[in-house]
C-alpha cells in the first residue's frame, strides 16, 4: 500500500499542476483572477467548496491521528495541502501513517 500511496501522491501533484502551471504562465500570480475563475459558476463553486471543506476535515484528521501515533512534522501535510492540494497531501499522509503503524508494530513485536 505504501507504494500505491506514493504513486497517488505523485499523480495528485501532477494532475492539478498540469492545469495550474499553464494558468501561472498566462496570468502570473493573479490571485483575484484565480478565485474569480474558481467561482465562475455554481458547478465550479460546488467543487471548490467541497474541496475546502474536505481540506479542513483532512487537517483535523492529520492532527488528531498524527498526534495519536506520535508522528512528527504534521504541519508539513497542511502546507502540502495548501501549496499542492489535497490530492497530493492525503495519500502522502496516509503513506507516512502506514509507515508509522508498521514501525510501531515491529517495535511491539520485539
Amino acid at each position: 500500500m505504501q507504494i500505491i500511496y506514493l504513486i497517488l501522491a505523485i499523480v495528485g501533484f501532477a494532475l492539478p499542476y498540469s492545469q495550474f502551471i499553464p494558468f501561472l504562465a498566462d496570468n502570473g500570480w493573479n490571485l483575484s483572477l484565480f478565485l474569480s475563475q474558481l467561482f465562475v459558476n455554481q458547478a465550479s463553486s460546488a467543487v471548490a467548496l467541497d474541496l475546502f471543506t474536505s481540506s479542513f476535515v483532512f487537517w483535523i484528521f492529520v492532527f488528531k491521528e498524527g498526534t495519536k501515533l506520535q508522528m512528527k512534522f504534521l504541519w508539513v501535510y497542511v502546507v502540502v495541502n495548501l501549496i499542492i492540494g489535497l490530492s497530493c497531501a492525503l495519500p502522502l499522509f496516509l503513506g507516512m501513517r502506514l509507515s508509522k503503524l508498521k514501525t510501531q508494530l515491529l517495535s511491539e513485536a520485539t
